[in-house]
């Protein structure tokens, strides 16, 4: 029996990891990304809490912590780069036995897709641009390469998602801006603090320093409404939404953006969420940040992980039955992540208080954590 073909269409975090239990249930996978190769070692994720077994059943947890960052604490930072309080990192008890792991997102990405890599085709610099369903399969046409068939499609491509575009309808359709905008970058060198993240807040904006594991991370991450004509893709339009938003900034924010209007290695964008009714459609599934994003805060990559397993095992366990296995999937996925897509505003109230008083309260607090830890 010809073993069923399955696209995956992206080669972040879900996709790699639905290609290697895909294929340890004797399917066949195609994973196509737009990028063009690897990407840089990016923003600092977490493996915790449903992705820890998942790691450890691919075998990796042994790479994750080699690639895993040294941060411990959280430092607040005012205006004159004074301590003002502390709060300890989610995976800074790893000595103590926690078994949660800190790394750059595209260290994790790497890793997945070693993993993967002798089980799965990928088809790098491409990406999907029309799907035609039948009752047998899905007629797919590519940017580049010839047109193919395949049993099933699941799009794996976050946020911006080109198969929940094509098959689900139009992007705004499904994502609700959150009120807040994120922008990272490397820094040149290491971190002065290789154990602290360092934060500094005025209402509404936050600009920190993460040590990663090498080159240093900036981040500026600001309450704001959608900007009009908002483009994800024109990095010249996000330099200059994130100059405007900390003019007049104090600490090291006006050395930060000087370096931000010259780097190449600018990631900016909304922090949304993503709500469907049904994240399948025929032959069509969705997965991660496509299907349900759950902003900034609220432990995307872990979740894309333990979602892609929960996915490869519902279509092994029917096979012969997409619809009844993406019902499946959806099901036992949705409770973890509705969670998160709940109580992702606490998360933002905490590190981006909108008022001065909020910044002090949450300084308060820090500092009683600080004097006591």
């Amino acid at each position: 029996m010809t073993p069923p073909t399955v696209l995956v269409s992206g080669a972040g975090v879900a996709g790699p990891t639905l290609a290697y239990f895909l294929a340890r249930h004797g399917f066949r996978p195609t994973i196509v990304e737009r990028a063009g190769g690897l990407r840089s070692s990016g923003n600092p994720v977490d493996v915790r809490g449903p992705a820890l077994p998942v790691a450890e059943e691919l075998g990796i947890m042994p790479q994750l912590r080699a690639a895993a960052t040294h941060a411990t604490t959280m430092l607040v930072i005012d205006a004159k780069g004074r301590p003002a309080g502390r709060m300890p990192m989610p995976s800074s008890k790893s000595a103590a036995g926690n078994r949660e792991v800190e790394l750059p997102r595209g260290d994790l990405a790497a890793i997945l897709q070693e993993a993967a890599r002798d089980d799965a085709e990928l088809l790098w610099d491409d990406t999907v641009t029309s799907m035609r369903q039948d009752g047998r399969g899905v007629d797919v046409t590519f940017e580049r390469a010839a047109p193919r068939r395949f049993d099933l499609i699941i799009g794996a491509d976050g946020l911006h998602s080109a198969v929940r575009r094509i098959a689900f309808g139009p992007e705004r359709d499904f994502v609700r801006h959150m009120g807040v905008w994120v922008a990272t970058m490397p820094l040149e060198g290491p971190a002065e603090y290789p154990h602290d993240v360092l934060m500094h807040n005025t209402p509404g904006r936050l600009v920190s320093i993460h040590p990663s594991t090498g080159r240093a991370m900036a981040a500026f991450i600001f309450r704001g409404p959608m900007v009009d004509g908002f483009d994800h893709r024109d990095t010249a339009q996000h330099k200059r939404i994130v100059s405007d938003a900390y003019a007049g900034a104090g600490w090291r924010v006006p050395e930060l953006l000087e370096q931000l209007r010259a780097t190449s290695e600018l990631y900016f964008d909304s922090v949304s969420q993503v709500r469907l009714p049904s994240w399948s459609h025929g032959r069509v599934a969705l997965l991660g940040d496509a299907a349900s994003c759950v902003s900034l805060f609220g432990d995307g990559s872990s979740l894309a992980m333990a979602g892609a397993h929960t996915l490869a095992a519902a279509l092994a366990a029917t096979p012969a039955d997409h619809s009844s296995a993406f019902a499946a999937y959806e099901a036992a996925h949705r409770v973890h992540t509705d969670a998160k897509q709940r109580n992702a505003g606490l998360a933002t109230a905490m590190l981006i208080p909108k008022t001065r008083l909020g910044i002090a309260t949450r300084n308060v607090a820090a500092r009683v954590l600080l004097a006591h830890g």
